[in-house]
């Protein structure tokens, strides 16, 4: 399985004079004594880069006849031990885990979904959609067809077949047209076309809609987000306005995202665990940035007020320091 480069805007770098037989070596000290020892698991699994981790796991199944990720299970438990285990799980297979796991059981957890096909690459839903074929023996698209309905399911799908536009060049006058076209299926006339919003919005190339969204505001006076959340509801709503901010800045949306995680009553921990490690080496320092900037505090004092423990020495050790 292909492991995506340390970006650098990541908070996980390389380590390196790394060695996975002496981390191998630590890490069954760590598990296989009297009560594991979470701090050598956390230094280590948080110092490392998604490819030295995978290198890692190879040494230990060499090591031992058992997989890294079975005897983490068995040692740590909770939200310690998911965290733990998405560190040790190539990407495309986290991810792919993940849109199981909304698939799973009684409704659909929608917001889960629109998180990641919102955010991600054509190549990484590809890779994602990959690893579901392998797993299960079935086309992603197929079983999300079951699952959802309606235009939320049309945009749904549309994403979820990783067919985005990606050109990087910008057509002016594609963009005019297209802001003109979304204008008069939305504000303009009673009722809206949501065929419309669904076809620009999940198929135009990312830098191609940034224009669109700029033509959109020059003739509506409003931001195109503005008028989603005024003309729809529900799961399109969410799934439209997902990709609106993601167009904008994926550093916010996913900022917005860790902020709405931690606030309130209760935390939710696997949505706060999925983006840190999903988000660790490719723009985490960008999404400590735009934490600062909407909430006035950083990321890292929110993570260390509103978990303790293991979870919140790991949490902490992948945001990097302080702002």
């Amino acid at each position: 399985m292909s492991v995506p480069q340390t970006g650098e805007r990541g908070t996980i770098k390389p380590k390196a004079d790394f060695d996975a037989g002496d981390d191998v070596v630590a890490l069954r000290k760590a598990i296989e004594g009297l009560g594991t020892k979470d701090k050598v698991l956390i230094d280590i699994l948080t110092h490392r880069s998604g490819a030295q981790r995978q290198l890692i796991c190879e040494a230990y199944l060499g090591a031992t006849g058992r997989t890294l990720v079975e005897d983490l299970k068995g040692d740590t438990s909770g939200d310690f031990e998911e965290l733990l285990v998405a560190l040790v799980t190539p990407p495309a297979v986290y991810d792919c885990h993940e849109v199981m796991r909304a698939m799973q059981g009684a409704g659909t957890k929608d917001s889960v979904l629109i998180e990641i096909f919102a955010s991600r690459s054509n190549q990484q839903i590809k890779a994602l959609s990959d690893v579901y074929l392998e797993e299960t023996e079935k086309m992603l698209t197929l079983d999300l067809k079951s699952e959802v309905s309606g235009d939320f399911s049309n945009a749904l799908l549309l994403l979820a077949e990783g067919k985005r536009e990606d050109n990087t060049a910008v057509d002016a006058d594609k963009a005019k047209e297209d802001a003109k076209t979304l204008y008069d299926a939305g504000e303009k006339k009673w009722g809206t076309d949501e065929t419309k919003f669904v076809d620009i919005l999940c198929n135009r190339s990312i830098p191609q809609l940034r224009q669109t969204l700029v033509e959109y505001k020059n003739i509506s006076g409003k931001t195109l987000q503005h008028s989603i959340e005024g003309e729809m509801s529900g799961e399109l709503e969410e799934l439209l306005v997902a990709i609106v901010k993601c167009v904008k800045s994926v550093p916010a949306f996913f900022a917005e995202r860790l902020y709405e995680s931690m606030k309130g009553g209760g935390t939710d921990e696997s949505t706060l665990n999925r983006i840190m490690v999903g988000r660790s080496e490719i723009d985490m320092l960008d999404i400590r940035a735009e934490f600062k900037k909407l909430y006035e505090y950083s990321l890292h004092s929110a993570i260390e007020s509103d978990l303790s423990d293991s979870l919140g020495e790991c949490v902490t050790a992948i945001c990097g320091g302080e702002d």
